[in-house]
């Protein structure tokens, strides 16, 4: 099997230049905790940002402002800071085998699934992982 049998294709991105506020509006909405960040000129990968790295800037920026200010600093944030930049990313014919040993070594939630060209084509995650158990153990 390979990456493009289990991967989401087409997944919720967010450009470069939106900021903290519209990722967690657009995770909220969407009900997603992965955003690959594309750039907003080119529509290429440049990282990704988890639910994670969202979630813990914004109990950092709520500890620090309160809730009062919490809004007007998130708009600040950009996502282009936040983002993960060096995150690993995956072709769509990489074999599972290879993706899962990743996975487990790494601990990681999600990898973007990219072509030739830094379109992103689609993303893995635990669940798809968790996903394809259940469809093998149920035969």
């Amino acid at each position: 099997m390979q990456v493009k049998d289990i991967m989401t294709p087409n997944p919720v991105c967010i450009s470069e230049g939106a900021s903290l506020k519209d990722a967690h509006l657009l995770m909220q909405s969407r009900g997603v905790r992965h955003l690959p960040v594309v750039g907003e000129q080119d529509g290429h990968y440049k990282g990704i940002l988890t639910h994670k790295k969202m979630i813990s800037t914004v109990v950092s920026l709520l500890n620090k402002y309160g809730q009062g200010a919490l809004e007007r600093k998130e708009r600040q944030y950009l996502v282009s800071e936040l983002m993960d930049k060096n995150a690993q990313r995956l072709s769509d014919d990489e074999p599972l085998a290879v993706v899962v040993d990743y996975f487990i070594e790494n601990k990681l939630g999600c990898l973007p699934v990219v072509d030739g060209e830094q379109k992103v084509l689609g993303i893995v995650t635990s669940s798809d992982f968790v996903k394809l158990c259940k469809t093998l153990l149920s035969k």
